[in-house]
Protein backbone atom coordinates (compact mmCIF):
# COMPACT_ATOMS: atom_id res chain seq x y z
CA UNK A 1 0.00 0.00 0.00
CA UNK A 2 1.57 3.22 -1.11
CA UNK A 3 2.07 5.68 1.91
CA UNK A 4 0.50 9.39 1.52
CA UNK A 5 2.88 11.86 3.10
CA UNK A 6 -0.65 14.06 4.94
CA UNK A 7 -2.57 13.13 8.04
CA UNK A 8 -5.29 12.16 8.09
CA UNK A 9 -6.93 14.85 9.33
CA UNK A 10 -6.00 17.08 6.07
CA UNK A 11 -7.08 14.49 3.83
CA UNK A 12 -10.56 14.84 5.15
CA UNK A 13 -10.86 17.91 5.94
CA UNK A 14 -12.37 19.64 2.74
CA UNK A 15 -16.02 20.20 2.40
CA UNK A 16 -18.56 20.29 -0.45
CA UNK A 17 -19.14 23.37 -1.96
CA UNK A 18 -22.02 25.59 -0.30
CA UNK A 19 -24.00 28.61 -1.62
CA UNK A 20 -27.35 29.75 -1.61
CA UNK A 21 -27.97 30.30 -5.77
CA UNK A 22 -26.50 28.38 -8.27
CA UNK A 23 -26.68 28.45 -11.85
CA UNK A 24 -28.78 25.06 -12.73
CA UNK A 25 -26.33 24.43 -15.40
CA UNK A 26 -23.16 25.55 -14.83
CA UNK A 27 -23.57 25.38 -11.18
CA UNK A 28 -21.92 29.25 -10.68
CA UNK A 29 -22.60 30.22 -7.23
CA UNK A 30 -23.69 33.82 -6.65
CA UNK A 31 -24.78 35.96 -4.18
CA UNK A 32 -28.24 36.88 -5.60
CA UNK A 33 -30.76 35.29 -8.14
CA UNK A 34 -30.63 38.51 -10.32
CA UNK A 35 -28.16 37.02 -12.90
CA UNK A 36 -30.43 34.00 -13.13
CA UNK A 37 -33.34 33.37 -14.93
CA UNK A 38 -36.66 31.57 -14.41
CA UNK A 39 -35.20 28.50 -15.11
CA UNK A 40 -32.29 29.52 -12.87
CA UNK A 41 -29.78 29.88 -16.09
CA UNK A 42 -26.84 32.49 -15.71
CA UNK A 43 -26.52 34.78 -18.30
CA UNK A 44 -23.57 32.92 -19.72
CA UNK A 45 -25.05 29.81 -20.06
CA UNK A 46 -28.09 31.52 -21.83
CA UNK A 47 -25.65 33.40 -24.42
CA UNK A 48 -24.15 29.60 -25.28
CA UNK A 49 -20.59 31.25 -24.06
CA UNK A 50 -20.08 27.84 -22.06
CA UNK A 51 -20.01 24.80 -24.66
CA UNK A 52 -20.51 22.38 -22.02
CA UNK A 53 -23.88 20.34 -21.09
CA UNK A 54 -23.37 20.68 -17.06
CA UNK A 55 -20.68 21.38 -14.49
CA UNK A 56 -19.95 20.35 -11.12
CA UNK A 57 -17.03 20.84 -8.89
CA UNK A 58 -16.61 19.09 -5.37
CA UNK A 59 -15.79 22.32 -3.60
CA UNK A 60 -14.28 26.09 -3.56
CA UNK A 61 -10.60 26.15 -4.53
CA UNK A 62 -9.84 26.97 -0.95
CA UNK A 63 -8.36 26.21 1.98
CA UNK A 64 -7.47 22.37 2.83
CA UNK A 65 -8.69 21.73 -0.36
CA UNK A 66 -6.44 24.22 -2.54
CA UNK A 67 -3.31 22.73 -0.49
CA UNK A 68 -3.88 18.86 -1.76
CA UNK A 69 -4.40 19.98 -5.08
CA UNK A 70 -1.09 22.23 -4.84
CA UNK A 71 0.52 18.90 -3.78
CA UNK A 72 -0.77 16.74 -5.87
CA UNK A 73 -0.33 19.24 -8.90
CA UNK A 74 2.79 20.92 -8.05
CA UNK A 75 4.59 18.61 -6.24
CA UNK A 76 4.20 15.21 -7.40
CA UNK A 77 2.07 13.67 -4.74
CA UNK A 78 0.65 11.21 -7.43
CA UNK A 79 -0.67 9.21 -4.80
CA UNK A 80 -3.11 11.73 -3.58
CA UNK A 81 -4.83 10.65 -6.91
CA UNK A 82 -7.11 8.28 -4.96
CA UNK A 83 -7.94 10.54 -2.65
CA UNK A 84 -8.81 13.30 -4.35
CA UNK A 85 -10.67 11.26 -6.91
CA UNK A 86 -13.25 10.50 -3.96
CA UNK A 87 -14.00 13.92 -3.96
CA UNK A 88 -14.84 14.21 -7.61
CA UNK A 89 -17.82 11.08 -7.25
CA UNK A 90 -19.09 12.77 -3.94
CA UNK A 91 -19.99 15.28 -6.87
CA UNK A 92 -21.35 13.43 -9.76
CA UNK A 93 -25.13 13.96 -10.25
CA UNK A 94 -26.89 11.62 -10.19
CA UNK A 95 -29.21 12.13 -12.28
CA UNK A 96 -26.47 11.90 -15.16
CA UNK A 97 -25.31 8.38 -17.29
CA UNK A 98 -21.90 8.94 -19.19
CA UNK A 99 -20.57 6.16 -21.80
CA UNK A 100 -17.01 7.91 -21.75
CA UNK A 101 -14.62 9.42 -19.32
CA UNK A 102 -12.11 12.49 -20.80
CA UNK A 103 -9.58 14.37 -18.72
CA UNK A 104 -8.44 17.60 -20.03
CA UNK A 105 -4.60 17.20 -21.48
CA UNK A 106 -1.99 19.57 -21.20
CA UNK A 107 0.09 20.30 -23.84
CA UNK A 108 3.07 18.40 -24.05
CA UNK A 109 5.61 20.24 -22.88
CA UNK A 110 3.92 20.70 -19.49
CA UNK A 111 3.55 17.26 -19.23
CA UNK A 112 6.91 16.61 -19.74
CA UNK A 113 7.72 19.13 -17.51
CA UNK A 114 5.50 17.56 -14.32
CA UNK A 115 6.32 14.35 -15.62
CA UNK A 116 2.14 13.39 -15.20
CA UNK A 117 -1.51 14.95 -16.35
CA UNK A 118 -2.63 15.31 -13.02
CA UNK A 119 -6.66 15.14 -14.71
CA UNK A 120 -5.74 11.77 -16.48
CA UNK A 121 -4.90 10.40 -13.22
CA UNK A 122 -7.75 11.77 -11.43
CA UNK A 123 -9.47 10.85 -15.04
CA UNK A 124 -8.23 7.03 -14.89
CA UNK A 125 -9.52 6.50 -11.01
CA UNK A 126 -12.98 7.80 -11.61
CA UNK A 127 -13.24 5.77 -14.95
CA UNK A 128 -12.10 2.33 -12.86
CA UNK A 129 -14.57 3.15 -9.94
CA UNK A 130 -17.23 3.72 -11.93
CA UNK A 131 -16.70 0.86 -14.40
CA UNK A 132 -16.65 3.12 -17.63
CA UNK A 133 -13.72 3.63 -20.46
CA UNK A 134 -11.43 6.52 -19.77
CA UNK A 135 -9.84 7.67 -23.14
CA UNK A 136 -7.01 10.58 -24.13
CA UNK A 137 -9.49 11.80 -26.89
CA UNK A 138 -8.18 15.47 -26.84
CA UNK A 139 -5.17 16.87 -28.04
CA UNK A 140 -3.90 20.13 -27.06
CA UNK A 141 -2.34 21.56 -29.74
CA UNK A 142 -1.17 25.04 -28.22
CA UNK A 143 0.06 25.79 -24.94
CA UNK A 144 -2.22 28.61 -23.63
CA UNK A 145 0.28 30.34 -21.78
CA UNK A 146 -0.41 31.78 -17.83
CA UNK A 147 -3.99 32.45 -17.59
CA UNK A 148 -4.52 33.72 -14.14
CA UNK A 149 -4.06 37.87 -14.51
CA UNK A 150 -6.64 37.64 -18.06
CA UNK A 151 -9.97 38.39 -18.07
CA UNK A 152 -12.76 36.13 -18.50
CA UNK A 153 -12.82 37.27 -22.57
CA UNK A 154 -8.89 37.06 -22.74
CA UNK A 155 -8.96 34.02 -21.22
CA UNK A 156 -11.26 32.54 -24.38
CA UNK A 157 -9.35 33.98 -26.65
CA UNK A 158 -6.21 32.84 -25.27
CA UNK A 159 -7.59 28.78 -25.33
CA UNK A 160 -9.93 28.90 -28.79
CA UNK A 161 -8.16 26.46 -31.39
CA UNK A 162 -6.35 25.28 -28.30
CA UNK A 163 -8.00 21.42 -28.55
CA UNK A 164 -8.57 19.49 -30.88
CA UNK A 165 -10.40 15.58 -31.08
CA UNK A 166 -7.69 13.08 -31.51
CA UNK A 167 -8.66 11.03 -35.06
CA UNK A 168 -9.10 7.77 -33.73
CA UNK A 169 -11.11 8.42 -30.79
CA UNK A 170 -14.97 7.07 -32.05
CA UNK A 171 -17.30 9.87 -29.71
CA UNK A 172 -19.62 9.71 -32.21
CA UNK A 173 -23.01 10.13 -29.84
CA UNK A 174 -21.33 9.47 -26.58
CA UNK A 175 -22.10 11.29 -23.06
CA UNK A 176 -18.69 12.46 -22.16
CA UNK A 177 -17.65 13.38 -19.22
CA UNK A 178 -14.95 15.79 -19.04
CA UNK A 179 -12.57 15.71 -15.94
CA UNK A 180 -10.02 18.57 -14.75
CA UNK A 181 -8.87 20.16 -11.25
CA UNK A 182 -9.74 23.09 -11.31
CA UNK A 183 -12.84 25.42 -12.92
CA UNK A 184 -11.77 28.74 -12.96
CA UNK A 185 -13.73 30.56 -15.62
CA UNK A 186 -14.75 27.39 -17.71
CA UNK A 187 -13.10 28.93 -20.87
CA UNK A 188 -10.80 25.96 -21.25
CA UNK A 189 -13.55 23.55 -20.39
CA UNK A 190 -15.66 25.27 -22.92
CA UNK A 191 -13.30 24.74 -25.68
CA UNK A 192 -12.44 20.89 -24.80
CA UNK A 193 -16.22 20.52 -25.11
CA UNK A 194 -16.40 22.41 -28.44
CA UNK A 195 -13.86 20.07 -30.14
CA UNK A 196 -15.32 16.96 -28.41
CA UNK A 197 -18.87 18.45 -30.14
CA UNK A 198 -17.05 18.54 -33.57
CA UNK A 199 -15.45 15.35 -33.11
CA UNK A 200 -19.05 13.80 -32.29
CA UNK A 201 -19.73 13.31 -29.06
CA UNK A 202 -23.48 13.84 -27.84
CA UNK A 203 -23.35 15.85 -24.43
CA UNK A 204 -20.19 17.01 -22.36
CA UNK A 205 -20.48 17.48 -18.85
CA UNK A 206 -17.54 19.09 -16.81
CA UNK A 207 -16.43 17.67 -13.40
CA UNK A 208 -13.55 18.87 -11.37
CA UNK A 209 -12.34 18.79 -7.95
CA UNK A 210 -12.48 22.82 -7.45
CA UNK A 211 -14.00 25.81 -8.31
CA UNK A 212 -12.86 29.45 -8.19
CA UNK A 213 -15.69 31.38 -5.84
CA UNK A 214 -16.30 34.46 -8.12
CA UNK A 215 -19.14 35.60 -6.34
CA UNK A 216 -17.75 39.09 -5.91
CA UNK A 217 -18.96 39.25 -9.75
CA UNK A 218 -22.29 38.18 -11.71
CA UNK A 219 -20.60 35.93 -14.08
Amino acid sequence: MTRIPVCEACLTAPVPLEAEHFCTVCRTPFLNPWPLDEQGVCTACRAGLRGFDRASSFGFYEGSLRSLIHLFKYSGMKPLAPCLGRFLERAIPVDEAYDLVVPVPLHWRRKWQRGFNQAELLARHLARRRQLPMMNALRRRKAAGVQATLTVAARRRNVAGAFSAVSSADLTGKRVLLIDDVMTTGATAAACAAALKRGGAKSVSLLTLARVDRRQSTD
